[in-house]
């Protein structure tokens, strides 16, 4: 059985360019951290949950967000 465990501890966490500075909704993702996968996580809590979604479906999954109207 694959694990869904991933060693964020060096993730290089970046915000999204829509995240504003007064506490808006804020996205964060990291880089780099293999398994093919793209960890997301709410910037306000740095420290809470992280969803992982696949690199396969991430793609997708922002190209449906700009395509939204």
């Amino acid at each position: 059985m694959a694990s869904n465990d991933f060693d964020l501890a060096s993730a290089r966490w970046r915000k999204s360019s829509y995240s504003n500075g007064t506490g808006g909704d804020c996205v964060e993702v990291a880089d780099g951290v293999g398994g093919g996968v793209v960890p997301v996580r709410d910037s306000k809590r740095p420290s809470g949950p992280v969803i992982t979604v696949t690199a396969a479906a991430w793609g997708p999954f922002l190209d449906g967000i700009k395509a939204a109207p």
